[in-house]
């Protein structure tokens, strides 16, 4: 059996989880966006602890790559690929936009199309079947009544991510229908352990973010 950690800190809402294979075991979740970067490492060593685990015990460290926020993008990958170094395991990397959608494919008919809230009336988002097949890769868009269209015509598609609530002011067609189901990093579990299965692992020299645009820091200031 093996045992996994699990780190989502693309979005407002963190969380860690610890799983043997695709199995949860525990879960730590923090709502204060601004502090995922001290919350991190103290929630990860409280979760191994409470277990009776060692961090020389894990197998891998999964991490939702993006795309999200910026700063708690590069705070999960970060984190992660310091623990694979350290420990010398793989990195497994997998989109927010697919962890968002595992979370509803049995809720699904036919698409799945994950959207997160980005700045105005931009999202990002992504396209699958309820197989998680990737449709249409991770994207950003600015919305409008046209938005996704070119599905809607044929297919059914589930929404869900913290861009609903944006998209359902706009977005209005018989083929769309929404869902509150929130993704945490016990969604992660499975997809992560289907990648550990088939070696299908980052490297953890190049990984980075999925920005989906580019990013620009804020220079500082002397």
């Amino acid at each position: 059996m093996s045992l996994l950690l699990h780190i989502d800190t693309a979005l407002s809402v963190a969380s860690v989880c610890l799983s043997n294979d695709k199995d949860s075991i525990a879960l730590s979740v923090n709502e204060n966006q601004q502090g995922h970067a001290a919350w991190l490492h103290q929630a990860i060593d409280e979760i191994m602890k409470s277990l009776g685990h060692s961090m020389k015990e894990l197998d891998a460290v999964s991490v939702s790559i993006g795309p999200g926020s910026y700063t708690g993008l590069r705070v999960g990958l970060s984190s992660a690929k310091g623990l694979c170094y350290s420990l010398n395991i793989p990195l497994i990397t997998i989109a927010t936009t697919e962890l968002i959608a595992s979370a509803i494919t049995q809720e699904a008919q036919d698409l799945i199309c994950s959207v997160i809230d980005a700045r105005r009336m931009e999202i990002y988002s992504a396209i699958y079947d309820k197989n998680l097949k990737e449709i249409k890769a991770p994207h950003s868009l600015i919305i409008d009544e046209t938005s996704f269209v070119e599905f809607l015509n044929t297919h059914k598609i589930l929404f869900c991510g913290d861009g609903c609530k944006k998209l359902q002011t706009i977005l209005r067609h018989e083929n769309v229908t929404y869902s509150s189901t929130a993704a945490n990093a016990t969604h992660l579990a499975q997809l992560a352990f289907n990648r550990f299965k088939g070696n299908d692992f980052a490297d953890l020299a190049y990984a980075e973010p999925l920005y989906v645009k580019e990013f620009y820091s804020s220079p500082r200031k002397n």
